[in-house]
């Protein structure tokens, strides 16, 4: 390795312990595409591009630490692939692994369904709303989202799959806390908060058994 890229896999290490470094160079791969096809389509906002490795990758890549073992995934709202091919990346050595992308914008989509090819990941790509998507995705036992909707919108979404025994994986900044007084008045959830390893200002709410209070 390079140092430049020596530098990048320890600060992967610093947020999974036990990435190896074929897994690592197949990160700082995907940022290359991501930087490449951010010249044609917007995945990412362009201010955030000098940060993509930290703020992007590193970010994502703290959501597989949580259910390693998780065989089944489901990231709404993919757009760029984060945290959906981060985590695939990740965890595709996982005996059965699987993670479903959702994305509506047939751009982003197509973005998705390269990467998933050039890096052969276990992955399926749905160009659809999430709406309209639960008949094609079946019980996951892990959801993601990030930058996506406010935590109540969020819950509207997914409910048929919390329904279905899953776990959510919510990335949220500093109105964390603001988001789920808003949900508490119409939903009853069970919730861990989890400081972000890569923003102070961030977290990870970790949902489980929501129910709706409007009966």
């Amino acid at each position: 390795m390079t140092e430049w890229a020596e530098e990048k896999y320890q600060s992967i290490l610093q947020i999974v312990p036990t990435v190896s470094r074929e897994t690592a160079g197949a990160l700082m791969a995907f940022e290359e595409a991501v930087k490449k096809w951010q010249s044609h389509i917007n995945l990412i906002a362009n201010a955030t591009l000098p940060e993509l490795w930290t703020r992007h990758i590193l970010d994502s890549a703290q959501l597989a630490e949580f259910k390693p073992q998780a065989k089944n995934w489901c990231d709404i709202g993919s757009g760029g692939g984060f945290p959906g091919i981060v985590i695939a990346i990740l965890l595709k050595e996982q005996s059965g692994f699987h993670i479903d992308l959702v994305e509506s914008n047939n751009k982003k989509a197509a973005f998705l369904r390269s990467v998933s090819a050039e890096f052969n990941l276990p992955t399926t790509v749905h160009t659809s709303r999430i709406e309209t998507s639960y008949i094609h995705i079946n019980k996951p036992k892990i959801i993601t989202s990030r930058a996506l909707a406010s935590l109540e919108k969020l819950f509207e979404l997914t409910q048929p799959w919390f329904e279905q025994g899953a776990t959510a994986l919510f990335q949220k900044g500093r109105d964390y806390k603001k988001e789920i007084a808003e949900a508490e008045k119409n939903w009853k959830f069970d919730f861990e908060v989890h400081q972000s390893k890569i923003d102070k200002q961030s977290v990870i709410l970790e949902i489980s058994k929501i129910d709706s209070r409007k009966g």
